[in-house]
């Protein structure tokens, strides 16, 4: 009785410790509805517009936020699941340009993070999350109209950086020449930019005429997808289309390893070609001659332009920023930002795109619209957006293999489980 007695004594203060081990819940700014077998919850809030997401080799967040702000280091404890909060954080660089952009080395010992016009690198201690020695390494990238760059070191090919600057209006006629170093994604070798900074349009070219692809990411294969947003206020022969055209568009842009790939520094066709999203609404003959993903360039047919079409169409005017791929390759998820080009809202949502892991490509084709996503995450009342919506903007896998998501206009990272 008495070891009894003494057993229950010494298990008593490890009862408190244990029922620690649960982040306390922050209420999110505007509730989200998840799919069966989703949920999520808030891990940090109060940020400053936080937009691109990275995880560091150590498993700490970073976070590259618009607001006057710079880049965030946030520690986090993990207790299994969504049960996932903020241990610490702190203000990693103090920068009010940087406002989209970041990236890693694999080996996580170079930060890159970026401005309207200029990617700056600086070397990275996860340990301490502390940097150094910045530099200036990308420059000539200042446009008029959008003005985020983002940025990605592929796995497949470490030793470079892409690098992607959008239009410079919404229909920029210069946009057309690989030379106006707009609506465009470049290669940048990292040792070239440790010798010294490089005019954009030095960059070797991945793929030009891509309006604006704010989201970028590399497939488990090395392959390079883009995610595109459309032109505002279209017309065709004088008809306004806009509301439902042009789509949204998945781009590929080849293995990044393989510099004989067919989609390598070609055009994808803006300013000029557009992909359809609704046929219907298209003035005669149009309307019944062309499908979801077909090219038009002001109410013209299909050939007249040459480019490389995109994968798949998604919704006129409902905004991707970012995507990223599982690790078995089997599925893309997509955040849909939401447009002001758009009545009643649409977007403010994140999506999940099934993906064949042996072709390297999505499962739907072009002309499943809508159809080619699974909408995984939204706002209870998109119909209140986007004043009072969360608005998806950047992805990030850690490294347990759990999906972070930034809403920069409810200032929120957070935490979505099921994803996989």
């Amino acid at each position: 009785m008495v070891a009894i007695h003494s057993a229950v004594v010494a298990l008593l203060p490890l009862i408190p410790f244990a029922l620690g081990q649960t982040c306390t819940t922050i209420q999110p700014v505007n509730a989200a509805t998840f799919a069966s077998g989703y949920e999520g919850r808030v891990v940090v809030n109060g940020l400053k517009a936080p937009r691109g997401l990275v995880f560091d080799n150590q498993g700490n967040l970073l976070t590259s936020e618009q607001s006057s702000y710079g880049v965030r280091y946030i520690q986090l404890t993990d207790n299994g699941g969504t049960n996932i909060c903020a241990k610490s954080q702190k203000q990693l660089i103090a920068d009010s340009s940087l406002n989209h952009g970041i990236a890693l080395t694999l080996d996580g010992k170079k930060l890159f993070a970026s401005s309207k016009s200029t990617v700056y690198s600086w070397d990275y201690d996860g340990n301490t999350g502390t940097v150094s020695n910045k530099k200036t390494v990308v420059t000539g990238m200042s446009t008029s109209g959008h003005s985020t760059r983002t940025l990605l070191v592929p796995k497949a090919q470490p030793d470079i950086l892409l690098v992607q600057v959008g239009s410079n209006a919404n229909l920029d006629t210069g946009a057309a020449q690989p030379s106006s170093g707009r609506s465009q994604i470049r290669i940048f070798k990292l040792t070239d930019l440790e010798a010294g900074s490089k005019a954009y349009t030095t960059g070797e070219l991945l793929g030009y005429g891509i309006r604006n692809n704010v989201g970028i990411a590399e497939d488990p294969h090395g392959g390079i997808f883009s995610v595109n947003n459309g032109m505002d206020d279209m017309t065709v022969n004088g008809k306004d289309v806009h509301h439902t055209n042009p789509c949204e568009e998945l781009n590929y842009h080849g293995r990044i390893n393989d510099t004989s790939s067919a989609e390598r520094g070609k055009s994808y066709g803006y300013p000029t070609c557009h992909s359809v999203y609704d046929p219907s609404v298209l003035p005669s003959p149009f309307n019944t001659e062309f499908k979801v993903g077909d090219t038009i360039t002001n109410g013209a047919s299909s050939a007249a332009c040459t480019r490389v079409g995109p994968k798949l169409c998604f919704p006129a005017h409902t905004a991707p920023l970012d995507l990223k791929f599982n690790a078995a390759g089997s599925a893309a998820y997509v955040t849909f930002h939401g447009s002001w080009d758009k009545t009643p809202p649409d977007g403010y949502r994140v999506s999940r795109v099934a993906w064949n892991p042996q072709t390297g490509q999505p499962v739907a084709n072009v002309t499943s619209g809508a159809g080619a996503a699974e909408n995984i995450m939204v706002n209870a009342n998109t119909a209140a957006c986007p004043s009072k919506c969360f608005r998806p903007a950047g992805l990030a896998w850690s490294p347990s293999g759990k999906l972070f998501l930034s809403s920069d206009t409810t200032n929120e990272i957070w935490v979505i489980g099921g994803a996989k």
